[in-house]
C-alpha cells in the first residue's frame, strides 16, 4: 500500500507513486494499491466547473504510463483515477493493471457522497460497471471505493462473485475544528465496518486512505489491512506517509470459512427485502 500526501500538480503525484511502486517492488510487493484519486489534491472540497479538467479517459495516458511500470516490476497495481467518459459524464474510477503490463479493466465507484467537503455528486455519476472481480497473476481481487466501505452490500456481492482479497482505496478525513473524541468515534466506525466486512466473507480487507491537510480537511491515513477473521494485522500511522508491505497468506481464508461457516449458512430466500429502500411495514 502507499500512503502519501497530494501536491498540487498531477506530476508530480504521478511521480511520487511510481518512485514507491518501484520501492515496494523491489522489496518483494506483488499487488500494489494506490489511494483514491491519488494524482491531486482532493477537489471534491468545493463544487467548481474548472476540476473536472482534472479527468482524463481510462484506459489513457495515465494508465499507459502504469502499464509499463507494472511490466517492469512484474507488479498488479490498482490506481483511482477521475475519469472523463464523454462530455458531461465523469466517473471515480478505478483500474486495475495486471504483472505483465496488461489493463484488465475498470471500476466505477457505486456509492457516491455529498456531504460538506465531500461534494463528489457534482463530479462523478454513480457507477454502472457493476461489482467486478480482477483475475491478476498473484490473486482474484475485489475493488471496491471510499464510500462503497460503509455498505456490507457491495463487500458481500464482490466476495461472493470470489474476491480473494478486498481493496478499497480511499479518501476520508476530519474536519477542522472537529472535537478529538468525535474524529476518534469516526475513524474507528470506519475500520470496525471493514473488518466486519472481512469476518462476514471470509476474506481479507486491505483499506489505503490518504494523508495531509486540504482545503480544511486532514486526511487520516491509517491505511489498514485485516485479515480473514477481521483482525488488523497492520495499521499505518495516521500522519506520516508511508509504503508498506504486508503479506497475506489466501489459504488462510479456507480454514476460517470451515470454521466459521456464514456463506454455507445464509437463508437466501429470505433476503428479498434488501432490495427495498426502506420496510415501512
Amino acid at each position: 500500500m502507499v500512503q502519501m500526501s497530494c501536491a498540487e500538480h498531477p506530476e508530480e503525484n504521478l511521480a511520487k507513486a511510481i518512485a514507491q511502486i518501484k520501492k515496494l517492488a523491489n522489496e518483494g510487493a506483488q499487488i500494489i494499491c494506490l489511494q483514491e484519486l491519488f494524482l491531486t489534491p482532493y477537489f471534491c472540497y468545493e463544487e467548481n466547473l474548472a476540476f473536472f479538467d482534472l479527468a482524463e479517459t481510462i484506459p489513457g495516458k495515465t494508465t499507459n504510463i502504469l502499464q509499463e511500470v507494472a511490466l517492469e516490476t512484474k507488479t498488479v497495481i490498482i490506481a483511482s483515477l477521475f475519469e472523463r467518459r464523454a462530455a458531461g459524464l465523469y466517473h471515480n474510477t478505478t483500474a486495475v493493471i495486471d504483472a505483465d503490463g496488461s489493463y484488465l479493466g475498470k471500476y466505477r465507484k457505486m456509492h457516491i457522497p455529498d456531504d460538506p467537503g465531500f461534494y463528489e455528486k457534482f463530479y462523478f455519476t454513480p457507477g454502472d460497471t457493476g461489482y467486478r472481480i480482477f483475475e491478476t497473476a498473484y490473486a482474484k481481487i475485489g475493488v471496491l471505493i471510499c464510500w462503497d466501505q460503509w455498505y456490507p452490500e457491495a463487500a458481500r456481492i464482490t466476495s461472493l462473485m470470489g474476491a480473494e482479497i478486498l481493496f478499497y482505496p480511499t479518501a476520508i478525513g476530519w474536519e477542522d475544528g472537529e472535537q478529538a473524541h468525535i474524529n476518534q468515534e469516526q475513524y474507528f466506525a470506519w475500520q470496525t465496518v471493514q473488518r466486519g466486512h472481512a469476518i462476514a466473507n471470509g476474506v481479507p480487507v486491505v483499506a489505503v486512505n490518504r494523508v495531509g491537510k486540504e482545503q480544511g480537511t486532514t486526511f487520516w491515513g491509517g491505511s489498514f489491512v485485516a485479515n480473514s477473521m477481521g483482525s488488523i494485522v497492520y495499521q499505518a500511522p495516521f500522519e506520516e506517509e508511508v509504503s508498506h508491505i504486508q503479506e497475506i497468506d489466501l489459504a488462510e481464508s479456507e480454514q476460517y470459512r470451515r470454521v466459521w461457516p456464514f456463506l454455507r449458512d445464509r437463508r437466501i430466500e429470505s433476503y428479498a427485502p434488501i432490495l427495498k429502500r426502506y420496510i415501512d411495514e
